[in-house]
């Protein structure tokens, strides 16, 4: 079955259903157009089943306060046209890499999918990075034009690195020298910044009956697109071309994705399951309070722009009465996620004022 897609999508979680599918859908209803969406899934999940047999797309339930008014609203999502399991089909996903219309490839595999595995093959690939060079190469064996890739993993200059491990897995290949300029030129590997708190939907929802992909996510949504040339993309409100967007990913990953994780380590040990339950406790908000304040915004202040504003803005996030954002989600690749999110900020501050943070010491070390 030939499925037209311009969007190749790698990963088909909450965020992804919430923001880029989303976004198209929403690009669409106002009358461009953008194409359908593919997902590949690694393995078999329950996931791609329901991609594949609810007929009418799914629904996300955008939920919050917005300018001291509550919003509360369903979204219908139409535009996932099928989910492919790449490792029951990985032929059916280089038919569609063959596809004229394709355009983009955007993907969300968490920072522990940034690496290479051993004898990986052209073929059969197995890491996400050598399934993006499989897919690029069928393009170029074709003599098709190039793709515009727009990774959405919270990692600084995640299409940079995208590409430096995709021409790695390349080289292990030995695959033409040709091959590596047109991967150089004719892709565009656009690095990008995501925002937007997505939790699932509360358990006695009326649509999960019908609707087993059913998602919340907040009204705020920032999508920051820094890329080396002039690139297509669908328009949409939320999305913002910038010439640099390493202050905004430094303030969103060590604030706001930052208290994520230092909630993980002070909260769900004393038995709170969610992050609004953990804000509605006056000791665990003062102490959050204290780490952001004290310990994070004044090493995050010397590169990022706005923290204060910003920081104070994640205290309400995250205190939406509507989310229900689950620490044991949070904790995936947790400790990846300390490295990157946490322990930068404790290195720059002994750097900063000469001794140890000690609210940060003690969630990094104890």
């Amino acid at each position: 079955m030939k499925v037209c897609s311009s969007v190749l999508q790698f990963g088909g979680g909450r965020f992804l259903r919430a923001f880029v599918d989303l976004f198209i859908e929403q690009s669409l209803g106002a009358g461009e157009d953008v194409g359908g969406v593919v997902v590949v899934q690694s393995t078999d999940s329950p996931r791609a089943r329901y991609f594949n047999s609810q007929a009418d797309g799914y629904h996300i339930l955008i939920r919050g306060i917005v300018d001291g008014n509550r919003m509360d609203c369903i979204e219908p999502v139409r535009v996932v046209r099928r989910a492919i399991i790449a490792e029951e089909a990985w032929k059916e996903i280089q038919s569609i890499a063959l596809q004229e219309d394709l355009k983009w490839i955007v993907s969300n595999v968490t920072e522990a999918g940034y690496k290479l595995e051993s004898n990986d093959s052209i073929g059969r690939p197995r890491s996400f990075p050598a399934k993006i060079a499989s897919v690029l190469l069928s393009r170029y064996s074709a003599g098709l034009s190039g793709l515009n890739i727009l990774p959405c993993e919270l990692l600084p200059e995640n299409g940079k690195r995208l590409y430096e491990l995709v021409r790695k897995q390349s080289e292990i290949w030995k695959l033409p020298d040709d091959f590596f300029s047109w991967l150089a030129f004719d892709c565009i590997w656009a690095d990008t910044l995501v925002d937007r708190i997505v939790s699932r939907p509360p358990p006695d929802h009326p649509l999960l009956k019908q609707d087993r992909l059913l998602a919340v996510a907040e009204p705020f949504a920032f999508w920051g697109i820094q890329a080396r040339k002039e690139m297509p993309l669908f328009l949409h409100s939320s999305i913002f071309r910038v010439d640099d967007l390493t202050p905004y990913t430094t303030r969103k990953l060590r604030i706001l994705n930052g208290a994520h994780s230092a909630l993980v380590c002070r909260a769900m040990p004393q038995g709170f399951v969610t992050v609004r339950e953990a804000m509605e406790n006056g000791a665990i908000r003062s102490w959050l309070e204290r780490l952001l304040f004290e310990e994070i915004v004044p090493v995050v202040e010397k590169t990022a722009i706005d923290t204060k504003d910003f920081a104070l803005s994640v205290l309400e996030r995250l205190s939406n009465p509507y989310l229900d954002h689950k620490f044991s989600d949070i904790f995936l690749c947790h400790e990846v996620k300390m490295n990157t999110r946490l322990r930068p900020t404790y290195d720059e501050f002994i750097k900063l004022r000469g001794y140890a943070p000690a609210l940060l010491e003690d969630i990094l070390f104890n």
